[in-house]
C-alpha cells in the first residue's frame, strides 16, 4: 500500500475520532489571555508518516515522541497564546533505520475549551548520510478530551504525526 493510500485511508478515521458534537460547556477562550490548561511539560508519543529526507521508500512509517516545555504565556496580549520549546525523536525502522531529532519553538493558540492549534519552526539533526542539520516546519491541532489529555495531529516537513498529548 502506498504512503498516500495509507494517509487517505486513515485520515477519515482520525477526523472521526477528533470530531465530536459540540459540548454544552464549549466556549471560545481565544481572547482570554492565559486561560488555558496549566502545565509545565507536554509529553506526546505518536505515530509518524515521513515523506521528506531522511525518510525514504524504505523508511517512512515510524514511531516518535515529542516533549515540550511550557515557557511563558505568549507574545501577544489580548489573545490566549503560549510558548514552549519542544524536542523529540522520530524513528522510522527499516533498511538504514534513520532517525530525526527535532528542536522547535512551539507557539500555541488556545481557541476553545476543547481545541488548540500551534506552529513549530525549528531545526533537526538526522543520522542520514550526507546530512546533519535540516530545517523543520510544522503546524498542528489538538482536540482536548480533558485538560490533561488531547489527540494531536501535526503536519509539516519532513513528516506527519498523530498521537496523544499528556499535560503535566
Amino acid at each position: 500500500m502506498s504512503r498516500f493510500r495509507l494517509v487517505a485511508a486513515t485520515a477519515p478515521v482520525a477526523l472521526l475520532l477528533a470530531s465530536t458534537t459540540a459540548h454544552a460547556d464549549e466556549q471560545s477562550i481565544i481572547k482570554q489571555y492565559g486561560e488555558h490548561p496549566s502545565y509545565v511539560f507536554e509529553a506526546e508519543p505518536h505515530l509518524s508518516l515521513g515523506f521528506g529526507y531522511p525518510f525514504d521508500g524504505n523508511n517512512w512509517l515510524g514511531l516518535g515522541f515529542r516533549g515540550t516545555f511550557h515557557i511563558t504565556n505568549g507574545f501577544v496580549k489580548g489573545i490566549n497564546d503560549s510558548i514552549g520549546v519542544g524536542v523529540g525523536l522520530d524513528f522510522a525502522p527499516g533498511w538504514g533505520s534513520y532517525f530525526l531529532i527535532p528542536v522547535v519553538l512551539q507557539w500555541n493558540f488556545w481557541l476553545t475549551t476543547h481545541w488548540s492549534v500551534f506552529g513549530e519552526p525549528g531545526i533537526a539533526f538526522t543520522n542520514a548520510p550526507l546530512r546533519g542539520f535540516d530545517p523543520v516546519l510544522y503546524v498542528g491541532g489538538r482536540y482536548h478530551f480533558t485538560e490533561k489529555i488531547a489527540l494531536t495531529l501535526r503536519a509539516g516537513y519532513p513528516d506527519f504525526s498523530v498521537g496523544l498529548s499528556f499535560f503535566f
